[in-house]
């Protein structure tokens, strides 16, 4: 386990006193662009469907934006949304949902869908309907954080009334589909989750520090309403052979959540308003790669994603 490293206060705020929009105000001044999401996300989507592309991706998928998140009254840019999905879409299959970068920060889920995308959706494409949404927060891909600009965890807003603009595109995106037999989400836990984003939660909402060690390792959120316990051991069991799984605390815990199995945590996702408790998906699971351990690299981050993948649709396809 790394030691949660926190700082006693967060630069922006008063103790014991919520943010205003001053104070968010601030908090988004802070804010810098550290990468790409059109040089590393968007660009090498269309690319796969352009001419010179792969033909047999573009005969089974086809790419669509499915809204825009514009951010200019805050003197910020405009972020078209992307997603992929299959282009003959049939009632009779099965409907397997990916999610990714509804964190932004968590840069595996993001390209671990893109490489998914790109090497193995032609395996699944005539099993099943696939759409993947790449990146639902492209500003905090940009800025490697959790929050939107308006300092709104996205991950938390997944709610009737959406109370965040990513959430809200994606909700509408999925209202006219059929419910998924699949849902997975592609996340990381990272150091700065101490570091960072715990500090500034409780400065913004004035509310006690959470401490909790970072689990060294990969690990699965599963929705305790939803549990499918077979189908976590399955993924955990594959990323196995590619990377460490997190082990429990001297509590038996990570992240102050009882394991329930191996690399496996349950968390009321509806309830919470996260992105993968939205659906009414039989097989439902987040996953959790630790980018900042030594014992990996970015490379095995996006393979553990893209096997958490494959993993969980070869379950579905053979237990749905």
């Amino acid at each position: 386990m790394r030691d949660a490293m926190t700082p006693s206060h967060y630069p922006v705020g008063t103790p014991g006193t919520p943010w205003g929009e001053a104070e968010k105000q601030l908090w988004l001044a802070r804010q810098r662009i550290q990468q790409s999401y059109q040089d590393e996300v968007v660009t090498p989507l269309l690319a796969m469907f352009a001419p010179g592309g792969s033909a047999a991706l573009q005969a089974q998928a086809e790419c669509f934006t499915y809204g825009e998140l514009d951010y200019r009254h805050l003197g910020l840019g405009r972020y078209p949304l992307y997603a992929v999905q299959t282009r003959n879409w049939h009632s009779a299959r099965p409907f397997f949902l990916v999610t990714g970068g509804v964190h932004g920060y968590e840069r595996s889920g993001v390209q671990g869908g893109l490489r998914f995308v790109a090497e193995q959706f032609v395996r699944y494409a005539e099993r099943a309907n696939l759409l993947f949404i790449v990146c639902v927060s492209p500003w905090s891909y940009e800025t490697i954080n959790r929050w939107n600009p308006m300092a709104v965890d996205p991950n938390r807003a997944f709610f009737p009334v959406p109370m965040a603009p990513e959430a809200q595109f994606v909700i509408e995106l999925l209202k006219p589909l059929q419910g998924p037999l699949l849902h997975i989400d592609l996340h990381e836990t990272t150091d700065t989750d101490a570091s960072e984003y715990r500090p500034a939660k409780a400065a913004r909402d004035a509310l006690p520090l959470e401490v909790a060690d970072i689990p060294d390792g990969f690990y699965l959120s599963a929705d305790q309403n939803r549990p499918e316990p077979m189908f976590q051991a399955c993924i955990v069991d594959s990323v196995s052979q590619v990377t460490h799984i997190a082990p429990a605390d001297a509590q038996d815990q990570l992240l102050g959540k009882p394991l329930v199995q191996k690399g496996v945590i349950q968390t009321p996702k509806r309830e919470m308003g996260i992105c993968s408790g939205w659906t009414e998906a039989r097989f439902v699971t987040t996953t959790e790669v630790y980018p900042d351990s030594p014992r990996v690299t970015p490379e095995l981050c996006i393979l553990a994603q893209q096997t958490a993948l494959i993993a969980g649709f070869d379950f579905a396809l053979n237990h749905g």
